[in-house]
């Protein structure tokens, strides 16, 4: 099975469960690995900006990688993936958890 078909796999199953576990429009937490660059923390703050988002960062033990945190309501489990793909496009280097 290729990547593409198995993330679209993933995101079907993740759209499903949302459906099944919330009432939408509800709050949703986006958690994030980076490198610990500050370009690549502002590029995921700006890509929640004006949504209304609590963000929080916690810097691994080495100071190698950051977590962020991204407390933020989202409309539809549509709408919550469509934000995971966009910060998966635009950030090289993300891990989403």
């Amino acid at each position: 099975m290729s990547t593409e078909k198995k993330t679209e796999a993933f995101y079907n199953k993740l759209r499903s469960q949302l459906y099944d576990t919330s009432s939408w429009p509800a709050e949703y937490l986006y958690k994030f690995i980076v490198p610990s660059d500050l370009s690549k923390i502002d590029q995921i703050e700006n890509l929640f900006n004006n949504l209304g988002a609590v963000i929080s960062t916690k810097e691994s033990k080495k100071g190698t990688y950051t977590s962020v945190s991204v407390n933020v309501t989202m409309a539809d489990p549509d709408a919550v993936i469509k934000k995971y793909k966009e910060v998966g496009d635009k950030i090289d280097g993300v891990i989403s958890l």
